[in-house]
């Protein structure tokens, strides 16, 4: 599964809402620094889909607009 998450960092809450179809905003409390902030979303999203850490990988890595994949 593939997903678009906009990520919003140094945020107060830590939340993540779908937006559309295969469309997410996550905010985090990490700040963008030294992968801080891509590893607290590996962790949110393998939480919410309720799969472990190392199924969800990172397709792009910079930028606040992340493609995602769940492998399965």
């Amino acid at each position: 599964m593939i997903l678009k998450v906009k990520v919003k960092p140094n945020s107060r809450e830590i939340s993540f809402e779908r937006v559309g179809e295969g469309e997410y905003i996550a905010c985090l409390k990490e700040a963008p620094e030294k992968g801080k902030a891509n590893l607290a979303l590996v962790k949110l999203i393998a939480r919410e889909f309720n799969v472990p850490v190392n199924k969800v990988k990172l397709k792009t890595f910079s930028g606040r607009k992340k493609v995602v994949e769940i492998l399965e």
